[in-house]
């Protein structure tokens, strides 16, 4: 296996530079420049579940062409391919392996809702290729790894778009312009929260891989992983390290990117703090199902907060139906944003509901919201004119955001599993991070878990560089918060190291 260069401190192995990855040194028969009349020709890679809603985009939009689908999954390419044929009334061709596709598939653009362990390399190939990349979120499964993607997008002049479409939302895109233009005053604090019903994937493992399935092309830079540590594989790979990143990294990325934009920040926090476990049941999972992760920004906090179980015991008959809301608005969806200022508070949901209070708790009138395109339609638009100002949802934007799941999840790797008393008094100096850990506290004991008796993790407070996104001035821990903060590639699967 081959892993990337950390700080000097750190003795690891170089990976392969840019330009002896995979594509370079090929010749790509299918590239071109578009012409003003050209259909743009999309492939999309891993179409069993998001990558659904890419087909139906890029099928329905005008000027637009789904050429190729690739899957790991010979059923569900099938039936894709079947589909989108007979939609289009034009022939798809189907690939297993992403690497055919880019060679043969005569497309322009590629398109990727893969699990997350090969966002990035599924860019890195295309952009490669000489194509453009829509990524789904979070665009990186670590921290180093996304950067690379951006600055070979950028080397290569490739349009290169995240999945974090909140910010294709006219009236979020109000909403933030409302309090960055101080429409509440001056930001105390932004708190994303992730409250999804999240219920136990159960014990013993030893899953079966679907036939046909090519294992290996689907584990790409994981290990082979034998037995499967999970019984549903085409899901469940979210709550284990190697391919996923929790919640947080898989709705909770929307959220925590909608808060990131709110406060205006442009680079990752530079002291990053979780607390969380995995809690009311007992299952095979790794990633917690309820966490409190603060990044400490200089100007004000962006909190985030996972809650998987719901509102309280009695609620866990019905698992999804009650999950809990935001204190500040009562009976809101709590897979939303919610932001503190001086003059008020301003949420938004999912959905792109806005409701807007003042500082007695008055409701304010929303701002209007902003004409916007489809986060697909945007990205088309860009791929046209060249232009990378164009994209809501540019990848250093998307990148910024997924590593702040990471760095929290980073944090909670390298905590110490601690009982509620031994945590408050630790982190008692704060106000806020004390009332938010009683929150989550609260939160726990109505679903019946007793900190009293069981613990949680509380992560270290890290540093991290926002310049170089490595960990730095956190003495012994450096070593071990850089090794989480990129991974072991499994060749030929790597993502190379762009200079």
């Amino acid at each position: 296996m081959s892993t990337p260069t950390p700080p000097a401190t750190i003795d690891r192995r170089q990976v392969l530079k840019y330009g002896a990855g995979f594509g370079l040194a090929l010749a790509w028969p299918n590239s071109r420049v578009l012409g003003a009349n050209d259909d743009i020709r999309v492939g999309i890679i891993g179409v069993n579940g998001r990558g659904g809603a890419h087909i139906s985009a890029f099928t329905s939009m005008k000027g637009v062409r789904t050429t190729a689908i690739c899957d790991a999954d010979p059923t569900v390419l099938d039936a894709k391919v079947n589909q989108v044929s007979d939609k289009q009334k034009i022939a798809v061709k189907g690939y297993l392996d992403m690497r055919e596709m880019f060679e043969k598939g005569d497309i322009d653009v590629m398109s990727t809702a893969t699990p997350n362990h090969w966002h990035t390399l599924a860019g890195v190939w295309a952009i490669q290729a000489g194509k453009d990349a829509y990524v789904e979120k979070p665009i990186s499964h670590n921290v180093w790894e996304g950067r690379q993607l951006v600055k070979l997008a950028r080397k290569e002049g490739k349009i290169c778009q995240g999945g974090t479409q909140s910010r294709a939302i006219g009236s979020i895109q109000a909403a933030v312009k409302f309090v960055r233009e101080g429409g509440l005053g001056k930001i105390k604090y932004v708190k994303g929260m992730c409250y999804k019903a999240r219920q136990s994937i159960g014990k013993g493992g030893n899953g079966t891989i679907p036939e046909g399935v090519n294992y290996d092309l689907w584990s790409g830079p994981a290990e082979l992983e034998s037995p499967l540590r999970r019984q549903k594989f085409h899901y469940d790979w979210h709550w284990f390290y190697a391919y996923g990143n929790g919640d947080m990294g898989n709705q909770g990325i929307h959220q925590m990117d909608v808060a990131r934009w709110y406060l205006g920040e442009d680079a990752i926090a530079p002291r990053t703090l979780s607390i969380g476990g995995r809690l009311g049941y007992d299952d095979d999972g790794e990633t917690p199902n309820t966490q409190l992760v603060w990044h400490d920004y200089e100007a004000a906090p962006l909190i985030f907060e996972t809650r998987g179980l719901p509102k309280d015991k009695a609620s866990q008959a019905e698992w999804a139906k009650s999950m809990e809301s935001p204190e500040e608005f009562e009976g809101a969806s709590g897979v939303s944003v919610v932001v503190a200022c001086e003059g008020g508070w301003v949420f938004t949901d999912a959905s792109g509901k806005v409701k807007i209070k003042d500082a007695e708790g008055k409701e304010m009138p929303a701002p209007a919201p902003l004409e916007t395109e489809d986060i697909f339609e945007n990205f088309i638009s860009a791929v046209k004119s060249r232009k990378t100002d164009r994209l809501y949802a540019d990848c250093e934007e998307t990148h910024l955001s997924s590593a702040l799941c990471h760095t929290g999840l980073i944090s909670h790797r390298l905590g110490e599993a601690l009982k509620k008393g031994e945590i408050l008094e630790r982190i008692q100096g704060d106000a806020l991070l004390a009332e938010r850990f009683g929150s989550m506290s609260d939160h726990l004991a109505r679903n019946g878990v007793d900190l009293a008796q069981e613990s949680l993790v509380l992560g270290p407070m890290l540093q991290f560089n926002p310049e170089t996104e490595w960990a730095e001035g956190n003495g012994e821990l450096d070593a071990s918060a850089n090794r989480l903060a990129t991974r072991e590639y499994r060749a030929p699967y790597v993502v190379p190291e762009v200079l």
